[in-house]
Order: C-alpha cells, then structure tokens, then sequence
C-alpha cells in the first residue's frame, strides 16, 4: 500500500504527505530540505513548464534497501506530490556490472539467480512509498534495465550508443581519474558503466519520455553522460540534480552501527533497532535528518527545533524524527511496539526487574534472544563462559574488557567483574535472564 492510500496515521503529518507540493515550489521544497546539492541549467524551467517524468536507479546488490536508499525514495515521493511521474529503476542489468562511483575496488558479480531475487525484493520494497494507481495522471511506474539490455548485442551497442560518447570523455570523470590512479586500477567492464547508465536515460527519455534523473552527489558524471548521450543521440534536452551523500556529523558512515547496515526489511534491521538508530542521533545529525527524512513542512520542524534547544535533555528532536521515519517505513503498528520496548528496557531502569511479566520478556521487539542449556546454569557458570556460549560476546577478552568498562548488566545488575558465578537462582520467571551490552543492546536468553 502506498503512503498515498492512508497508510499512515495523523501523528505522521498526514495533512503534508497528501497536500500537493506545487511544481513552481519543488525545488525550493528541496533546496531548504537540504536536498540538492548539483543541478543542471533548464531544471528549474522543465519542472515548473510541464508534468515531467523523472527517474531515480537502485542498485540490487542485497536483497534489501537500507536507509542510504531513503533519500533516493523521499525524493521521487516529492516529485510525486509535485504532479511530476516518478520512475523507480531497478538496475538488473546494470547490477550485473557494477558501479565504480565512489568505490576504490571492483565489487564481486553476483549470480543471474541471486540478482533476479534480489530485484524482486527491492521492487516489492520501492511499491510500499509511491502511488502506482494507473488512475493518476502521474501514476508512478516500475522500471527494470534487464528488459531492453538483454536484446541487445555488444556488437549493437558499441555501433549505437559507444561512438557518440568518446574515450576523453569518458576518462574525464572523476569516478574513472580517482579508479585509474589507483593501485587496482580498473577492469573495462566498470569502465562502461557510465556509457550502460546513460543508456538507460536514453531509452527511458525515448520510451517513457523521461527528461529528468536523480541520484546521490556521486552519480552526477554518469546522469550527465546520459543527458550527453541523449542531446548527441537524439538532439533532445535533458535534465538532472543530484542530492549531498549523508554523513553524519562526528564524521562516521551514515546508516552504519556495531551491527552493520540499518535495513529497511524488519528481517534484517527489526523495528525496535530502526527506531533506536534515530532516536540515539546527536542533536546536530537530527536537526538535519529531520528535514531530509520526514515531511513535516518547515515551520513545524523549526518548533521543534526551537522547543528541543530550550532542553536538549528531553530528545523531543530525536523522538520527533525517530516517529517520523519508523512510521514510514515500518507503519504505525510497528512504531507503537519499537516505543513499547523501549519504555520497557529504558524508562523503567529503577523499576524492580520482576515487574516486567514472562509475555513482556517473550515479546519485546528486537531484543537478541539466544538459548541456553538449563544444566549449566544449575551448576553454576562464571559469567565469561556465559556470556561467551550464550552468544552475547564472541571472545571471553571482548567479555572482559565490557565488565571492567561497566558496559555489562544482567537482570539490570551490574556486573562488578569477571568473577561473578551465575546460578538458577538469578532467572527471571525460573527460565529467563536479561543481558545488557552497552547502552542500547539486549540479549534474552531462555534457559531450557
């Protein structure tokens, strides 16, 4: 179901999902969003001259999107609104070569049968945020680049599309001077990727009558040599803009924790953890995020900033975008649990631990269980051979080195050091005990 269907509830700003942006204010919408970082000439007069269609590629490498991806769908939801055609391109041709933007080596190929997967999951995600009603004038479409490159012959493309773009040209792009002056160099087939992504802009804009693509900063050389390939090829205009890469501002990878990606299937990243992830950002992080990543309209969001400056302490900034983007992705179902846990592993720290029932320990959204062997516990076990067979820490060392830092509770107990003996007496309910690991990451572990 898409966010234009009613998906979502008040508390998500509903009235500024459905509200239509007018085209005259897109990229203005975008620009205080800080949203737009490069921008072709004509963009601003295509957008506000026509309904335009406009296409945004996702690389199926995983079979899932992760929260990098989310700028990339906010934007085509914007364009959206605007009354412009969104086109989500899933790149199961060009996920066959890979893409050397922003990358210093060659990634691995991935087999036809996983990339079809893949394709098929990422498609099933992108269908979740936009309108694909055919009775909108605007209806978004799904695009995959395997349906005209497999008729295609190397022999074909070298003659139709290789000869309007030259050598020179090619090597020009960052992308390649950064790659070719490196130790590994780079092999022919990423070479090409620039000359296969603006072939997908060709055929989109003779086909779909495309005339605008969008993407991250780092694919600005390749959108413009398909814009290229477009005037040489066709004498046709086209346009592009392109968004800043996220970063975060202690300098760290955005969307990356302890645990690796920040997913956008709950399989991977449950809700609970895709909540925490924006709920723990620093207020400068927030403060930026709360723009790019939800819809709140501008004056709504510089309350809340101003409120969350007044006591910082309360996090009313994080709770706000953290409300947001769990709402958006995930539903209000699943927001309503990822804060049930929370308030039930964070708000009740001084509350007896026994207050949290067998159910409350079971369900908890997005807390970690493991089992453990009842027999162990009932002849008492040192609390670093538990923490390590349980699954908590992979090394005693790791284990250790948490417990003289502090950074180790059990049943919401300090651990005061490596020689705590645990025994059946310590079980919550005859079967349970709580693990903390730092200031955010729990563990069950049921004892049978």
């Amino acid at each position: 179901m898409s966010i234009f269907a009613g998906q979502f509830p008040e508390c998500f700003g509903e009235q500024d999902i459905h509200k239509q942006t007018d085209m005259h204010q897109l990229l203005e919408e975008l620009q205080w969003r800080g949203m737009i970082q490069d921008i072709m000439p004509g963009t601003k007069e295509q957008l506000e001259k026509e309904m335009t269609t406009g296409y945004i590629g996702f690389d199926p490498t995983a079979d899932s999107l992760h929260i990098g991806s989310l700028v990339p769908i906010i934007l085509l939801v914007h364009l959206q609104k605007a009354g412009h055609k969104p086109i989500a391109l899933v790149g199961g041709a060009t996920g066959m070569v890979g893409d050397p933007s922003g990358k210093s080596e060659e990634r691995n190929l991935l087999s036809e049968d996983i990339l079809n997967h893949n394709v098929a999951c990422v498609k099933a995600q992108l269908e979740k945020y936009l309108d694909f009603d055919p009775a909108r004038k605007n209806a978004a479409e799904m695009a995959n680049n395997y349906d005209w490159f497999k008729e295609i012959s190397f022999l074909d493309f070298i003659r139709d599309v290789g000869k309007h773009i030259t050598v020179n040209y090619m090597m020009a792009k960052d992308s390649v001077k950064k790659r070719l002056e490196g130790e590994s160099g780079m092999s022919f087939t990423e070479f090409t990727y620039q000359l296969v992504q603006g072939f997908d802009y060709y055929w989109l804009y003779k086909n779909k009558n495309c005339k605008l693509q969008m993407g991250g900063s780092d694919q600005w050389g390749n959108i413009v040599t398909g814009t290229e390939l477009i005037r040489r090829k066709s004498g046709g205009d086209a346009f592009a803009f392109t968004c800043p890469l996220i970063k975060k501002a202690d300098g760290g990878k955005f969307g990356k924790t302890e645990s690796g990606n920040i997913w956008l299937d709950p399989k991977k990243t449950t809700p609970y953890q895709f909540y925490q992830f924006w709920l723990n950002a620093k207020d400068s992080d927030a403060a930026d995020w709360i723009r790019i990543f939800s819809f709140l309209d501008k004056s709504t969001i510089d309350n809340l900033i101003a409120e969350h400056e007044k006591d910082a302490a309360q996090r009313l900034l994080q709770k706000a975008l953290a409300r947001e983007v769990t709402i958006f992705v995930h539903g209000e179902e699943e927001y309503n649990k990822a804060i049930e846990t929370t308030e039930k592993l964070f708000s009740n720290q001084h509350a007896s631990i026994e207050s949290l029932s067998a159910d409350d320990l079971e369900n908890m959204e997005g807390v970690v269980k493991f089992q453990f062997p009842a027999d162990k516990i009932n002849e008492g076990i040192d609390v670093l051979s538990f923490l390590t067979e349980s699954g908590c820490f992979p090394s005693k060392g790791e284990a250790r080195k948490m417990i003289q830092n502090g950074g180790v509770s059990i049943n919401r107990n300090k651990v005061e050091g490596p020689d705590l003996q645990l025994s059946a007496s310590m079980l919550l309910h005859s079967k349970y005990l709580l693990v903390q690991k730092g200031k955010k990451q729990y563990y069950l572990i049921i004892v049978y």
